[in-house]
C-alpha cells in the first residue's frame, strides 16, 4: 500500500494524463462511425457517438472538479470515480469490437483490431498511475473482441485471439512497470522537496543565528562594557584615595561595596550566557522532590519586596499550602526570571504571584499590568537575545529563553497570555506531590581552617588575584601558570587542595595538569576546576570529570564554600 501523500500525487497524475485519452475519445469516434456506417443502423451509431461524447464531457467536468476540490476529499475516492468513467468509456469501445468482428468481413475486423489495440496501448501511460483503471479498461475494451474470436471459425480468429491475449499481457506488464516508475518518481520528488524544505529551515536557522549574534554583540557592547567602565572608575577612585594617605575603613568599605554590586551585575550577564550554554550542553542536572509552595512563595515574596517598594508597585503573593514535584532550585530560577521580567516591564500598577489547584496539578502564575506583548511576538520573546524595545533596562534578552528551556527540562507546561498595553500572565503547570519536610536554610560557618592550596592558571592576572584572595583568607598558597611551574615551587610539602583553570596554555586541560601534579606527588587530593568557557562541548567535558566546577567570574562565597566542602 502506498503512503497517502504518494497516492495523492499519483491520483493527480491520473487526472492530468487522462487528457490525451479524452482527446482521442472526441476525435476517433467520427472516422469509426464513418467506417461502420454500412454495418450499424444509423440511430444506433448516432446513439453510440452521443453516449461517447456525453461520457467524455462528464470526464472533463470530473477532472475540473477534482482540481478545484483536490484537498477537500480522499484522493482514492476521486481515483475510483475516474476509474468508473474510464471503464464505461472502454465498454463503449468494446461494443465496436463486438460489431466489428462480423464473420466474412476481414477488412472491417482488421480495422477494428487496429483501432482497439491502438487505444489499449495508448492508455498505458495515461491510466497506469492507478493500476485498476488500466486493468479494467483493457478488459472492457478487448473482451468483446476476444469473445468474437473464440466464437468465430477459422485460423484467422485464433491468430487474432492469440494476438489480443499477448497484447493484454504485455500491456498489463508495462502498466505495472509504469506504475512502479511513477511511484518511485513521486517518492523521489517528495524526498527532494523534504530536503529542500530542510535546507530552507537550516538556512532560516543560520540567518536567525546570525541575527541573534548581531543582537548579542549590540547588547553585549553595552551590558558588558558598562560594568567594566564602572569598575575602572571605582578602582581609580580607590587608587586616588590611597595616594592621599591611609584609606579610612568606611571609605574603603563603601567603594568595595559598590565594586561588589557592579561585579554582581556583570556576573549576572555572564551567568545568563552560561545558563544557556549549560542547558544546550545537557549538563544541568535536575533532582525532583516534594517542594512546599508556601515556603517557596514566602521566600520570593521577601526577595522582591524591596524592588516593589522602590518602584511603587503593588506586590501581592497569593500563597498555597500545596506541594509540587519538581527541582526546587530550577523552579525558583524560573519564577525568579519571570518576576524579574514582570518588574522590568511594569512601570505602574501591580505584580502578582499566585497559585491555584487544577485537577491534581498546581498552576503557578506571574501576572503584571505592564507593557504587554504584541500578538505577533508571543513566540519570538522566548528566543535568545530577543527583548521588547520598551524594557526599562536593556539586557541580553536571555531570561525567557532560560525559562522555556528549564521548564522543558523539568517537563512542566509553560503558558503565556498577554495583551499589548494591558499586561502579561506567565504560568507554569506542575504535578502535585505528597507533602514532605521543609528544608531549612542552614547558615554556614564562613570561618575555615587554613589549608595548603596549590593553584594553576595560565593568566597571570587571574592567578595573582586568586592567590591574593586565598592568602587574605589565611590559606598557604603555592601557584604556577602550568603544572610544571607549580611543581617547581613545591618544597616537599603536599597540598590539601588543588585549584586549576580548565583551559590552560598549549591545549592542556586543568584535569591533565592536575593528573601531572598527582603523579609527581604520588597521591591525589581534592580538585576544584574554574572555567570561563561557555561552549557546550567544553562544559560537558568539565562536568564529566566529576570534580567540583565553578564558573568565572567566581563568586567568592561560592569559592569559600567549595574550599570548605573539599577539606572535609
Amino acid at each position: 500500500m502506498q503512503e497517502r501523500p504518494i497516492w495523492e500525487a499519483l491520483i493527480a497524475l491520473l487526472y492530468r494524463q487522462s487528457y490525451a485519452i479524452l482527446f482521442a475519445n472526441f476525435v476517433i469516434p467520427l472516422p469509426v462511425a464513418y467506417v461502420f456506417r454500412n454495418e450499424v443502423p444509423g440511430p444506433a451509431l448516432i446513439g453510440w457517438i452521443g453516449a461517447m461524447y456525453l461520457l467524455t464531457g462528464a470526464r472533463i467536468v470530473l477532472a475540473k472538479l477534482y482540481f478545484s476540490h483536490e484537498a477537500a476529499e480522499d484522493a482514492l475516492r476521486w481515483a475510483w470515480r475516474a476509474t468508473a468513467f474510464s471503464w464505461a468509456s472502454a465498454a463503449l469501445w468494446g461494443a465496436i469490437g463486438w460489431v466489428g468482428f462480423i464473420p466474412g468481413d476481414p477488412n472491417l475486423a482488421a480495422f477494428t483490431c487496429i483501432v482497439l489495440t491502438g487505444l489499449a496501448c495508448g492508455a498505458v501511460p495515461s491510466l497506469s498511475a492507478f493500476p485498476p483503471a488500466y486493468a479494467g479498461t483493457a478488459v472492457f475494451m478487448l473482451l468483446p473482441m476476444a469473445i468474437r474470436c473464440v466464437l468465430g471459425e477459422g485460423e484467422i480468429f485464433r491468430i487474432y485471439l492469440l494476438f489480443i491475449l499477448c497484447l493484454v499481457a504485455v500491456n498489463l506488464y508495462y502498466s505495472r512497470q509504469t506504475f512502479r516508475m511513477l511511484s518511485e518518481t513521486v517518492r523521489l520528488r517528495s524526498e527532494n522537496l523534504a530536503l529542500i524544505g530542510d535546507l530552507e529551515q537550516q538556512r532560516d536557522r543560520a540567518q536567525a543565528a546570525d541575527r541573534s549574534k548581531s543582537r548579542f554583540l549590540a547588547a553585549a557592547s553595552h551590558d558588558l562594557r558598562q560594568p567594566v567602565h564602572a569598575m575602572s572608575l571605582f578602582v581609580e577612585a580607590l587608587s586616588v584615595t590611597a595616594q592621599r594617605g591611609d584609606v579610612l575603613a568606611a571609605e574603603a568599605g563603601i567603594i568595595a561595596g559598590r565594586l561588589r554590586a557592579v561585579i554582581g551585575n556583570f556576573g549576572g550577564v555572564l551567568n545568563g550566557l552560561l545558563d544557556i550554554s549549560r542547558l544546550d550542553a545537557g549538563v544541568v542536572k535536575m533532582q525532583k522532590e516534594p517542594v512546599s509552595l508556601a515556603h517557596l512563595l514566602d521566600e520570593l515574596k521577601g526577595e522582591f519586596a524591596d524592588i516593589a517598594r522602590e518602584r511603587g508597585l503593588d506586590w501581592r503573593v497569593v500563597g498555597s499550602t500545596g506541594w509540587v514535584e519538581t527541582d526546587p532550585a530550577l523552579l525558583r530560577r524560573i519564577l525568579g526570571n519571570l518576576l524579574t521580567n514582570a518588574f522590568r516591564y511594569t512601570k505602574t500598577g501591580k505584580v502578582l504571584l499566585g497559585v491555584r489547584c487544577r485537577k491534581g496539578q498546581f498552576e503557578i502564575a506571574v501576572l503584571d499590568t505592564g507593557a504587554g506583548i504584541p500578538a505577533g511576538q508571543t513566540e519570538a520573546i522566548f528566543d535568545e537575545f530577543v527583548q521588547l524595545p520598551n524594557a526599562e533596562k536593556q539586557g541580553l534578552g536571555l531570561g525567557l529563553s532560560i525559562v522555556r528551556r528549564t521548564a522543558g527540562l523539568l517537563g512542566h507546561a509553560l503558558d503565556l497570555r498577554s495583551k499589548e498595553g494591558r499586561g502579561s500572565a506567565f504560568s507554569i503547570l506542575i504535578a502535585a506531590a505528597v507533602p514532605g519536610v521543609v528544608k531549612q536554610d542552614v547558615v554556614q560557618d564562613m570561618g575555615a581552617t587554613p589549608l595548603n592550596i596549590a593553584v594553576i592558571d595560565d593568566e597571570q592576572d587571574a592567578l595573582d588575584g586568586l592567590v591574593n584572595l586565598l592568602e587574605v583568607w589565611g590559606h598557604h598558597v603555592r601557584a604556577g601558570i602550568s603544572a610544571e611551574r607549580l611543581i617547581a615551587t613545591m618544597d616537599g610539602g603536599t597540598p590539601d587542595l588543588l585549584i586549576t583553570d580548565y583551559r590552560l596554555g598549549d591545549g592542556i586541560t586543568g584535569i591533565a595538569a592536575a593528573e601531572a601534579v598527582w603523579r609527581h606527588l604520588g597521591r591525589t587530593m581534592p580538585l576544584i576546576i574554574l572555567t570561563g568557557d561557555t561552549a557546550p562541548d567544553r562544559l560537558r567535558e568539565a562536568t564529566a570529570s566529576g570534580h567540583k566546577l565553578l564558573h568565572k567570574p567566581v563568586d567568592p562565597d561560592a569559592l569559600r564554600q567549595a574550599i570548605k566542602a573539599s577539606s572535609r
